[in-house]
């Protein structure tokens, strides 16, 4: 079942001479729970696309359609309401507020919103980020890993329809990376959402059941991802380490 379209979708910045096209004419279909990477070089439109898809950087021409709603046709209080309660992005650095602690960080999108929080939800969320004995803790008492398991709670805490990971694991080393990349399909697993990751990883990419190559803001493949790619993949890695004098 298709849950995202995106049609024609083409974003032009600047005139004239100065005039950059991030986007030419994208077209791409999600279904609903599907975890997708968006993998390209620097500049190529991978996140711009996401930005796009998440109502944050409105398109010059073209269409995006989630769950059959055409998230730019209402006003501007109704995009607004749809990034909030439709939308959970994440990116590459946390954006946490520093003098809130980790509960108050991750309840500020519902509580802006006017909403009650749903303290099961928040109490499964801190269960599954291994954040139950950091509730309390200030962002500047947590690592740079735990740090974005907030961003992440924060994302989810609204149950959205689709959540966006603009290179969430960008600012982390190997390891705190690969735990954010588990948690993330553990919550797209869990809740059934639908996950695009925008990576320069291809270790990531892999993870995900299906990468779309972005380049000069056109879509230049789109694969889906056995787990026979992922095995030849570590063994050939395995095999490169062992060469190594």
């Amino acid at each position: 079942m298709e849950f995202l379209e995106v049609k024609n979708l083409s974003k032009i910045y600047g005139k004239g001479e100065n005039q950059v096209t991030a986007l030419n004419h994208v077209s791409l279909t999600v279904e609903k729970g599907e975890f997708v990477a968006i993998i390209g070089s620097s500049g190529s439109g991978k996140s711009t696309l996401l930005h796009a898809i998440a109502g944050v950087d409105v398109p010059t021409k073209g269409k995006i359609y989630l769950d059959g709603q055409d998230i730019y046709a209402g006003n501007s209080e109704q995009l607004a309401i749809f990034r909030r309660r439709q939308v959970g992005l994440i990116y590459q650095f946390h954006n946490l507020i520093p003098t809130l602690n980790v509960v108050e960080n991750i309840t500020l999108p519902v509580l802006m919103d006017r909403r009650k929080v749903n303290q099961k939800r928040l109490k499964d969320l801190l269960e599954l980020l291994g954040l139950k004995d950091r509730q309390n803790h200030l962002p500047n008492q947590l690592s740079g890993g735990q740090q974005q398991r907030v961003a992440i709670g924060r994302a989810l805490m609204n149950a959205p329809a689709v959540m966006l990971a603009d290179e969430p694991t960008g600012a982390l080393d190997s390891k705190n990376g690969q735990e954010i990349v588990r948690l993330l399909k553990e919550s797209n697993q869990k809740y059934g959402q639908t996950l695009l990751l925008v990576t320069h990883d291809e270790n990531i990419a892999l993870q995900a059941e299906r990468i779309v190559t972005i380049a000069d803001g056109r879509v230049v493949r789109d694969s889906k991802i056995k787990r026979a790619q992922i095995e030849d993949h570590s063994t050939e890695k395995r095999e490169r380490r062992a060469k190594r004098p």
